[in-house]
């Protein structure tokens, strides 16, 4: 990812200004849904680039491009070479070229991982009003589009600037799960010829609606949330068993160390009151080295995804709960 990101410099243009809100072309969502159903399967990623310019604060994203699919065997191609064409041939339609973000698809909202932190720290620096579209198409596929836009915290940017993961640098800057991404509300607008267009394909369409809203069966949906949800307990569970290991040694070291100083001025004394010179100055640091921190931005990640997860399956058990009460009364009322 990081060769997507280092020509993303291009065109920059950084306001002041923060983005508080994104406006996004129906056709640009259609785009990202587009290539997903071609080049998604199941649990796989796609990518691309995000196009548009900056109003105010409002970031509006007119047009986008997909990451081709390609293995490490594909060695003649080249990321940076093909985002650069891309962008020169859509100045020359007179389309926006100018790089405000980029989007990700993602699997039962399994998102929140160390590549995308990266990814988005890369874009956010170069780029100081760029986002990153999440694209849901398990919950899309359901009925209703699920797409969301993050961005990187100011605490978090520093933190990542200064590339200090410590335990400390984290309690320093008090930063937990909460305050690692936050969400910028998403428009999506249409011309007024496209609206048109939609109400009449609308009234002439034959296609049934395939959604039933009162549909309960959804222990399929539920069952990978909780696995994928366990997955990271567990994750979260051998990160503290490293933690918890870590605060043993040190505290084991510091004992040692204090008795060692202790030993030490014993026989200082003893040695003073038999006239003797004392014992040679020792670096302390260097003889009792303190064990090396585990980095806790892992542990945040995860602890964010496991928030992640544990808030799809609370909406996703409410509206059930909602269809089971609303089914419950119309078959009372019907008998």
């Amino acid at each position: 990812m990081a060769s997507r990101k280092e020509s993303a410099a291009s065109g920059s243009n950084p306001l002041d200004t923060p983005v508080k809100q994104i406006q996004i072309d129906g056709l640009v969502v259609l785009k990202i849904i587009k290539h997903y159903q071609e080049e998604g399967q199941g649990s796989e990623v796609v990518q691309g680039v995000l196009l548009g310019l900056v109003v105010e604060d409002r970031l509006e994203i007119t047009n986008c491009f997909p990451f081709p699919q390609h293995t490490e065997d594909d060695v003649d191609f080249d990321e940076v070479q093909y985002q650069m064409e891309m962008m020169r041939s859509l100045r020359h339609v007179n389309i926006d070229h100018l790089h405000v973000g980029w989007y990700q698809s993602t699997y039962y909202g399994s998102f929140v991982s160390r590549a995308l932190l990266d990814s988005q720290f890369s874009y956010q620096h170069a780029i100081e009003e760029s986002v990153v579209l999440i694209y849901d198409p398990i919950k899309t596929a359901q009925g209703s589009l699920c797409l969301k836009a993050y961005r990187l915290t100011p605490k978090l940017m520093e933190i990542c600037k200064e590339k200090d993961f410590s335990p400390e640098g984290l309690k320093k800057a008090c930063i937990g799960y909460e305050h690692m991404f936050e969400e910028v509300p998403i428009v999506i607008k249409n011309s007024h010829l496209i609206n048109v267009l939609l109400l009449d394909l609308q009234e002439k369409s034959t296609v049934a609606d395939k959604h039933e809203l009162l549909n309960l069966s959804s222990s399929n949906h539920l069952e990978k949330s909780l696995q994928l949800l366990m997955d990271r307990m567990d994750d979260m569970s051998q990160d503290i068993g490293k933690y918890n290991t870590y605060c043993r040694n040190l505290s084991k070291q510091q004992q040692q160390k204090q008795q060692y100083l202790q030993r030490r001025q014993q026989e200082n004394a003893q040695r003073q009151s038999r006239g003797e010179p004392p014992l040679p100055e020792e670096d302390i640091s260097k003889m009792f080295k303190p064990p090396q921190a585990p980095a806790r931005m892992d542990t945040l990640l995860i602890a964010g995804q496991i928030n992640n997860y544990c808030q799809n399956i609370k909406e996703f058990t409410s509206q059930n709960l909602g269809k089971l009460f609303m089914a419950e009364a119309l078959q009372g009322h019907s008998s």
